[in-house]
């Protein structure tokens, strides 16, 4: 009641990405169960990898711990979304969203490598325990690919977003690559079955272990013979994303991460790296080229949504520009006392700004002096703050504090572009 139409529609983007965010978060959760599942079994004693080989434990628990970083960080997010729908402020619910959009992207992209990383130890289950290869060879197999898979593993669970997005730029050629490896150890392996009745054994193997959880979707890989398919790219259909006839990505996925694109939660990147994934070989082939336009809007990819991304100075390889705290952190054992700690601690709630604009908000480039100012930051800020709980008679909530400074930043015209703090 009593909005206008701007105010309404900024509120309904807001909701429809919190409701996209929760949906995301409750996809890749699914998955990580999953794969905690397929991991306890492959430890079982006596029934585990490849008939109970001890040598390949180390590559289970590799995949193990990357699950709990994994897990670690989705109930960071799911925290960070409940604290979004809690404040009233729209543009800090998405300024929220955004906190928790590189843990999502991280594990998101996580979650597809370690699937990957599953089937390739399924695959090293079945040829190993019905003796069609090498024990020695598997085990030097799996070092291998989990030399090539480390790099990408350990740039997503640093959660630096610049490093998620380049991660996530190259981890579709990684997965086309394994994916190679996964076909070429497979043929081996049939060719180490020397009879018919030995290769059903292998197939039905394979079958029972519900392999290519991951790689299913690869497609055949594109011969040079063959230029006609060089064409084949993703269409936008009425049920989703398609390539040639087979569906990706679902129409409802499609939708989820528009909304999540375009409000800046997550980046383009990331999302297209995934659907090259599910894609297969055709669009692996093409990594580094780009998704055909209508997937590209379809995404919620546009000049306005790029435009967001634009990193200024920083951007263009000068200094970083200083990281200003919205919540003063000389204050911080006050904050603290409201709510201010673990995941929504104050250094969560910094911003990027050039330095002529940070000194001016903090009353010119003598801080001792700025503070004589009235509008200073820091003494605006906290005597706002504590006029509101005299108002009041009690200590406000965290929520209460976020929608005060949210109006703050507002008027000052401070970003709601939440990244945390590097300092010391």
């Amino acid at each position: 009641m009593g909005l206008s139409s701007s105010e309404r529609a900024t509120r309904q983007s807001a909701l429809a990405a919190q409701l996209a965010f929760r949906r995301a978060l409750l996809d890749v959760s699914d998955s990580t169960r999953r794969l905690s599942g397929e991991f306890s079994r492959l430890q079982a004693p006596g029934r585990g990898l490849g008939g109970g080989h001890s040598v390949f434990l180390r590559y289970v628990d590799y995949g193990a711990r990357q699950l709990r970083w994994m897990e670690v960080q989705l109930a960071t997010a799911t925290r960070l979304t409940t604290a979004a729908s809690q404040v009233e402020d729209p543009d800090m619910q998405l300024a929220l969203l955004r906190l928790a959009g590189p843990r999502l992207e991280a594990t998101l992209l996580g979650s597809l490598l370690l699937s990957v990383w599953l089937d390739l130890l399924h695959l090293a289950d079945a040829v190993c325990t019905q003796h069609f290869y090498s024990v020695e060879r598997m085990f030097a197999d799996l070092g291998r690919w989990q030399q090539r898979l480390e790099p990408a593993m350990t740039a997503l669970s640093s959660l630096e977003p610049g490093q998620v997005e380049a991660a996530a730029r190259d981890v579709p050629v990684l997965v086309g690559h394994l994916s190679s490896e996964f076909t070429a150890t497979l043929q081996s392996a049939r060719k180490g079955a020397e009879s018919v009745a030995k290769v059903l054994v292998l197939k039905e193997a394979l079958e029972a272990l519900s392999l290519l959880s991951a790689l299913k979707f690869s497609l055949p890989s594109v011969p040079p013979s063959a230029p006609a398919l060089l064409g084949v790219g993703l269409v936008v259909g009425g049920d989703g994303v398609m390539v040639g006839t087979r569906l990706v990505v679902s129409a409802e996925w499609v939708e989820m991460m528009r909304h999540l694109v375009r409000a800046g939660v997550l980046s383009f990147p990331v999302v297209s790296a995934a659907v090259r994934i599910q894609a297969g070989q055709v669009m692996l082939a093409q990594a580094h080229g780009e998704l055909p336009r209508g997937v590209r809007e379809a995404l919620g990819d546009g000049p306005e949504v790029r435009g967001m991304r634009v990193t200024g100075r920083a951007g263009a390889g000068m200094n970083d520009p200083p990281r200003h705290h919205v919540l003063p952190k000389e204050f911080r054992a006050w904050f603290e006392k409201r709510g201010f700690t673990g995941e929504l601690d104050i250094d969560q709630f910094c911003v990027e700004m050039e330095r002529a604009n940070h000194e001016a908000i903090h009353g010119g480039g003598n801080w001792k002096l700025g503070r004589q100012w009235p509008g200073e930051w820091n003494r605006m800020i906290m005597e706002a703050l504590h006029e509101a709980e005299v108002t009041a008679g009690r200590m406000l909530t965290r929520n209460e504090v976020l929608d005060i400074v949210a109006g703050r930043m507002k008027r000052y015209g401070v970003p709601m572009e939440f990244t945390r703090w590097r300092g010391p």
